[in-house]
């Protein structure tokens, strides 16, 4: 199938995403404005949707989409199991890549840096927060193992269902919370004319080193550039 003619306009450059517009120099408040937006735009129905990439000790790539559950200077929280594949890898390769696309908006956040497990206390917290069912459907799916067919999760599901119908669900070993601790963002505004905007904020991490007369100095340890489409 030729896809070659598939294309769509975006922005005119009288609308596009200069270094004046950001609404702060540090790249997580930044972040927080474009959230915000996402949010209130009707035609986005998750915000907090995003693309997490991670990869296995020898370099091979997977990727799925998973909510994003919090954010603030510390990093971006999420919660799944430890045992799925994406637990597997970054237990193997502590490593992850996230991606927002709020296509309405004609917006990108790319987010990189290192991740570790949030306490166990935290997921605790945020697993007895969520829906009951939902606790209980944590319980019932050991996620990315095989399974005989869809009936074995309805009958293992209804099990629960009653066994904890006037009790509390316990959270299981294999599940808990992720923070990504940012050492890149890239946020991307798309232009018709393919002259894409990008301003990448990277974590310096030695102060003292001297900056290219291209880059700019943000908030704390971060500087900024703006990269070619």
């Amino acid at each position: 199938m030729d896809l070659g003619a598939l294309r769509k306009s975006y922005r005119g450059d009288e609308e596009a995403f200069e270094e004046q517009h950001l609404a702060s120099r540090d790249p997580i408040q930044q972040f927080g404005v474009w959230f915000e937006q996402a949010v209130g735009c009707p035609a986005i129905g998750e915000a907090n949707a995003m693309c997490l990439a991670t990869c296995t000790r020898d370099g091979k790539p997977s990727a799925r989409m998973v909510l994003l559950k919090g954010f603030g200077q510390d990093g971006f929280r999420f919660f799944t199991n430890h045992e799925s594949r994406k637990g597997k890898e970054l237990d193997a390769n502590p490593f992850a890549s996230l991606v927002f696309y709020w296509e309405p908006l004609n917006r990108q956040v790319r987010i990189e840096g290192s991740v570790k497990r949030l306490p166990e206390e935290e997921s605790e917290q945020y697993f007895h927060s969520r829906p009951k069912s939902s606790q209980i459907g944590a319980v019932v799916s050991r996620q990315s193992t095989v399974i005989p067919d869809r009936e074995y999760l309805r009958k293992k599901n209804a099990e629960l269902e009653e066994r904890y119908r006037e009790t509390t669900v316990p959270k299981p070993a294999y599940w808990g919370g992720y923070i990504l601790h940012p050492d890149v963002m890239e946020f991307w505004q798309g232009q018709t004319n393919r002259l894409h905007d990008r301003i990448v904020f990277r974590r310096l991490r030695d102060a003292s080193a001297p900056l290219g007369d291209m880059t700019h100095r943000g908030e704390g340890e971060w500087v900024f550039e703006r990269f070619s489409p």
